[in-house]
């Protein structure tokens, strides 16, 4: 009877681009914001250059699709950023 199973609830799985739940592991601050905090504008900015180069350049081997989104989730803060520079 269809109607005597029981519905599973929906299994919710991480978001492994914008919030790896490993970056906040222990103390609850995002990885990406301690680093920001401890760089220079310009030292930010070239460590989120190298974020998108590396997650470009190994994407056929390792990581496909979610590299090229890991890389654009790099490239979206070096916009905002230098949006706000402007702003």
């Amino acid at each position: 009877m269809p109607w005597a199973v029981k519905e599973e609830a929906p299994v919710i799985l991480p978001d492994v681009v914008n919030h790896p739940p490993h970056y906040t592991e222990g103390n609850g601050v995002e990885c990406i914001e301690a680093i920001e905090s401890s760089l220079t504008t310009e030292e930010y900015r070239g460590y989120l250059k190298g974020n998108i180069q590396k997650y470009c350049w190994r994407e056929r081997h390792k990581g496909g699709t979610e590299s090229l989104k890991k890389a654009q989730w790099y490239l979206d803060r070096l916009i905002q950023l230098d949006e706000a520079q402007k702003g």
